[in-house]
């Protein structure tokens, strides 16, 4: 279990830098009935993500991932050139001009900010991409279900961060938690793509040279 850990805890990371999400939550949490709206919005986005790697993890133990190492050797290639391909990316954006995303300025309430974690979630195409070969990494770990579930919630919990960590830190210590949080965006906006150009280009050669390997 712990191998498998070391290699999705670090791509759930990467999946977490997300500036718009973070900037998104910090400001719903300084409206009215910020707490529970920023709840719900946690809500959405964790439920996504909860469904997407479970999915994905079903439909790998669905083609015995585990019994089929030429088959999980080919994605971990496959996988790993989509994670190079993220990396080129994310570097080819950080050149260009950066325009600010805000939720709309009107009150959320929280059946509509659940929605709007879902959607924000949903459309976060470069995080729910990272997440891919985390889920593959489990399905095909041979792991018994109350392991892989484990492993599910820890990629979820680990990659919902921008989403949740904001409200924790408000209701833990509601003054420093606002500077905070700024501090925070500031750094995630200045050096998370670099952060995560890295790590991807770093697990992304890894995954292309043990799945090469294991193909020859």
């Amino acid at each position: 279990m712990l191998r498998v850990l070391a290699v999705v805890l670090p791509l759930a990371l990467v999946g977490a830098v997300s500036p718009v999400m973070l900037s998104e939550q910090t400001l719903l949490l300084s409206r009215r009935n910020g707490r529970r709206v920023a709840a719900s919005y946690a809500g959405g986005v964790a439920g996504v993500l909860l469904v997407f790697v479970s999915a994905l993890v079903l439909f790998g133990r669905s083609v015995s991932l585990p019994h089929e190492p030429s088959l999980s050797a080919t994605l971990d290639v496959v996988l790993g050139c989509l994670l190079l391909a993220l990396a080129v990316v994310l570097l080819a954006r950080q050149h260009r001009p950066r325009r600010e995303k805000r939720p709309h300025q009107r009150d959320l309430s929280p059946p509509a900010a659940l929605g709007f974690g879902v959607f924000s979630m949903a459309t976060n195409f470069t995080t729910l991409a990272i997440l891919v070969p985390a889920a593959k990494e489990i399905s095909a770990s041979g792991l018994d279900a109350a392991a892989r579930a484990v492993l599910i919630l820890v990629v979820v919990v680990v990659a919902a961060l921008p989403a949740w960590l904001p409200l924790a830190l408000t209701v833990i210590a509601p003054g420093p938690a606002s500077r905070g949080l700024t501090v925070l965006a500031d750094l995630i906006a200045k050096r998370g793509a670099l952060l995560a150009v890295l790590l991807l280009t770093a697990l992304g050669l890894f995954l292309v040279a043990r799945g090469a390997v294991h193909l020859l």
